[in-house]
């Protein structure tokens, strides 16, 4: 992979991605210099991802990173 043109592909902040580096998934937070900044799902710290190993996450990744949130959310304190 020469990374030429991968640029374009980066999934938009608020979107579910993959880091193709060890396959975690993440939500887009946005970018802080060359990097994407992913969080995981349901909380925690942000990782700093080069752009050109971030895909879109599939749509059952998207569902299960979803279902994460919506658990985590509902075991906050009110």
């Amino acid at each position: 992979m020469t990374g030429e043109g991968l640029e374009s592909c980066t999934p938009e902040p608020g979107s579910f991605a993959v880091d193709e580096r060890d396959g975690r998934v993440g939500r887009v937070m946005g970018r802080v210099g060359p990097y994407v900044q992913l969080r995981p799902p349901g909380g925690g710290p942000e990782w700093d991802c080069p752009p050109e190993v971030v895909r879109p996450a599939p749509p059952g990744v998207v569902l299960r990173a979803r279902v994460t949130e919506i658990n985590r959310e509902g075991q906050l304190p009110r």
